[in-house]
């Protein structure tokens, strides 16, 4: 990965909420934007802004189904970013943050 790509990820890496949204995307195979709402406890507006963020910047893929936009983390993102939030994850506030977001995405599926 050059320095510019780097630079870019890591920006793209530098907002929390961005953080949670691609571990979530990392955690199952796609996601419904209003499962992500859910899980993170945040406004819809919120989060996709910053889904559309992670977007631009080729992190994740969107798909429309109906009136549902579903996310995917990107290809390219799951093989760079795969071993850099595992690390993360376990460790402190992160990963607190991140159990209690699965836990969410466990419990109920919005858009079914």
């Amino acid at each position: 990965m050059k320095s510019v790509e780097l630079a870019s990820l890591f920006k793209a890496l530098s907002e929390p909420v961005r953080v949670r949204l691609m571990a979530l995307l990392l955690s199952r195979e796609e996601l419904c934007v209003c499962d992500l709402v859910e899980a993170l406890g945040l406004p819809q507006s919120v989060v996709s802004r910053h889904l559309a963020y992670l977007r631009n910047h080729n992190l994740a893929n969107a798909s429309r189904r109906g009136v549902w936009m579903y996310y995917r983390i990107s290809d390219n993102a799951r093989s760079s970013l795969s071993p850099l939030l595992a690390m993360l994850a376990p460790s402190g506030d992160l990963g607190a943050e991140l159990e209690t977001s699965l836990t969410k995405l466990k419990q109920e599926n919005c858009c079914a």
